[in-house]
Formats: structure tokens, sequence, C-alpha cells
């Protein structure tokens, strides 16, 4: 979820933060295996901002844990939720007992979020690689009561019809990921979503709604099988600075398994990396976003829809729900750059592009652009963990401020 951070909180004697972000949860547990640390101390985080004014203490921190236990209580906004009150906690481990050159760390991360708009945001998050990284388990389990706001199908939805629907949510994710040769990996997963007390609030008087023609039911479940691909060549998945992610999954959702209707959806995401120029720790980043219906009808909630993929990152400059269709094609670049010569600030600017197929068409239809630009504050100088502060612009007035832990793709 996406927040803009208002009051923060470093625990006391620990070298990390706590995470908010659900896809950074480890971004403040990764240490240095070189056992080298006096290539940092040029280097400036806001946890050694934190201990040079109010500890005092200027001794250059060395981060050789192994394990890591934080929380941390928020305050935070954002266009979806409006002002957030939230509780979060995270660990970072390794499954065998002394880590790797080369071995990936473990993270757990819980939450408890309540917003303005009587949201309620209960995540269970876990990304476990066993012993020489043979193994990748990865679990996604959500609670979440959340009214939102929906502006119907297509590219040509108008921002003005936007209203509420309110709807309780319960998400089962579990993948099982095996290696099959160097940084490719290949698994299967389960995946259940329930939605209840599904309905509409207040919506457009005299006016036969998307949803209601699409499907509106009080309660929808989907039950179905992922098959799931993943190839990641990034030495630093926090923050990345070279290298390839591509990520497929396959979801066919069956009626035997207790899904109200067949249907199957793709997923094909890809980013690509650059030092630009080649010998700057400047970076340029593409990321492809590609979220398709290869048959049936998805249940309204689960169609491809801006700010809905797993981490709620696409379509910076617009809400969450502002598009939604059968399928997505989605594309963003972003320039990041250092400001600072000690790395604790830094700069971004920002594009992107999403485009919606209608209701039981794949015609394509409009473009919706975005452009943006950032401010990143350096939280872990070891991780490269940033507090990302963003602002976008999209069609038709569209804007707003979006702030992630660790960096948005």
């Amino acid at each position: 979820m996406v927040f803009s951070f208002l009051v923060t909180s470093i625990a006391d004697g620990q070298d990390s933060l706590s995470a908010l972000h659900e896809k950074n949860a480890s971004a403040s547990l990764i240490t240095p295996k070189n056992g080298n640390d006096s290539q940092w101390n040029s280097q400036l985080d806001l946890i050694d901002l934190y201990y040079k004014v109010v500890k005092k203490d200027t001794v250059a921190r060395q981060d050789i844990k192994s394990t890591h236990l934080s929380a941390l209580p928020v305050v935070g906004y954002s266009l979806q939720t409006g002002f957030a009150a939230v509780v979060s906690a995270n660990l970072g481990f390794y499954t065998t007992a002394h880590q790797h050159q080369n071995e990936k760390i473990s993270s757990l991360l819980t939450s408890i979020t309540y917003s303005q708009y009587n949201q309620i945001i209960f995540p269970l998050q876990a990304d476990i690689w066993t012993k020489n990284d043979k193994y990748n388990i990865i679990i996604d389990w959500r609670y979440m009561k959340y009214p939102s706001t929906t502006f119907g199908l297509g590219g040509h939805s108008n921002i003005n019809d936007g209203y509420t629907i309110d709807f309780n949510y319960a998400k089962f994710h579990q993948t099982i990921l095996r290696k099959v040769s160097k940084d490719f990996y290949a698994g299967l997963g389960y995946y259940f979503d329930y939605f209840w007390n599904v309905r509409e609030v207040n919506p457009p008087a005299g006016v036969t709604t998307d949803f209601q023609k699409y499907g509106l039911t009080n309660t929808v479940t989907a039950s179905g099988i992922a098959f799931r691909l993943l190839l990641d060549t990034r030495k630093n998945q926090i923050n990345p600075d070279a290298g390839w992610y591509v990520n497929v999954v396959d979801r066919p959702n069956f009626t035997f398994l207790g899904s109200n209707n067949y249907w199957q959806s793709l997923v094909v995401e890809v980013r690509r990396y650059f030092n630009f120029p080649a010998n700057s720790k400047n970076v340029f980043a593409v990321w492809n976003y590609n979220w398709l219906t290869l048959e049936g009808s998805p249940p309204y909630l689960l169609l491809p829809s801006t700010g809905w993929d797993d981490f709620f990152n696409i379509g910076r400059g617009y809400i969450q729900g502002r598009y939604r269709g059968q399928d997505m094609i989605y594309l963003e670049t972003e320039y990041r750059f250092v400001l600072t010569s000690n790395g604790f600030l830094g700069g971004v600017v920002f594009a992107n592009a999403q485009s919606f197929s209608k209701e039981l068409s794949k015609q394509f239809q409009i473009i919706a652009p975005g452009v943006g630009t950032g401010i990143r504050i350096r939280l872990n100088k070891f991780s490269g963990a940033n507090l990302c502060v963003d602002y976008g612009w999209g069609l038709n007035g569209s804007q707003g401020v979006s702030v992630n832990l660790g960096e948005v793709f």
C-alpha cells in the first residue's frame, strides 16, 4: 500500500527501520557479507542521522546482524485511504545457521491499518528461501474491509462517475518455486480469493452501472492453480541498478475447486535496469506489466485495474481503481539519479502509460499517460533502501502523492 509518512519511529539500538510497504519487507534487513564496513563510512542514511542528532553518537555503524526484528507505528495518507493509522512489524532471517555470500534473505511481514474511510487492512506475507536458495516459498495472505472507488470499465470511463463499492476480502495466495538453473525458478501455487458483503454505495441514480451489467453479487469466490516462472538476475532486489526481472503467472480457476465460474488470467511482467551513464550510480529502469484475461470472465473486483497489482504500484498519477477492464497493458520508465555524494538524497523522473480493453472485448481503448518526479531519502545504506516520495499527474486532472518504502519497481 502506498502511504505518505507523517510520523515514524526508529527502534532504539536497531540498525534497521520496519517496512510498511509489503513488497519491501526485507529492505532494511540485508547485511553486507564481505565483512568490510569501511566502504560505508562515507555514506549517510536516516539511521546515521538519527544517531548523530538524537543520540549524539558519531561512531560508525556496523550492520552485522543476521536476524532483524523491528516494529513501526505510522500515520499515513494516500488517495485511496485518506489518513490512516498503521502498526507494522517485520522479521528478516537466514534459513541456515550462517549466511553465505550469495544466499538470499528471508522475510516475514505483517501490519494492521485503519483508515479515515473505515478501511481495515491486515496482511501477512512471507518470502522464504531455503538452504542454497533451492526453494522459494511465497505467501500472500490478507484480510481487507475496503470501501473504495470504482469508475466503470474500459479506457473511456469518466473520472466524475466514480462511486464507492464496499466489500470484505480474504486472500490466500501461496507458491513454491524450485531452482531450475542459476537465477531461474519454476513452481506451482494455489490462489484463493473470497469477497463478501459486496455492495455499491450511492451509485449514480437512474443508471445501470458497469458493475451491475458485469454481474454484481453479494459474494464472490475465485479458486485456482498458479503456474509460475521467475527469472531474477538483480544483485539487489531492494534497489536494483542492473539486471533482469521476469515474472510469469498463469492462473486457471476451476469450479471443482470452488470457483463461481471458470476463468483464466495471465500476468507477464518484465523489468530491466541499466547504469546510465555506465560508470555512474544513476539508473535507468523499464517496467512492462501485462495482465490479460485468457478465458472466461474474472469477477469484477479481480479484473485488471489501476493500482491493483500485488503491490498496489501501477499507475502513479492516478487513484487506485481509476481504470478497469478485461485486459491491461502497462509500461513505465524511470530515471533515478544521485543528488548528494554521501548517498542520502536522490531524485527520480518517471513516465508511464496504461491501456485497458472494455468488457468482453479485446480492443484496447485510449492510452492513459502519467508523468511525475520525486525525491529519495536513504533509509539504510547497507541495503540501499530508500523512502520514495513521488508526485504524479495523469489525464483529466488526475494527480497525487505516492510514497513507498523501497523503489516502486
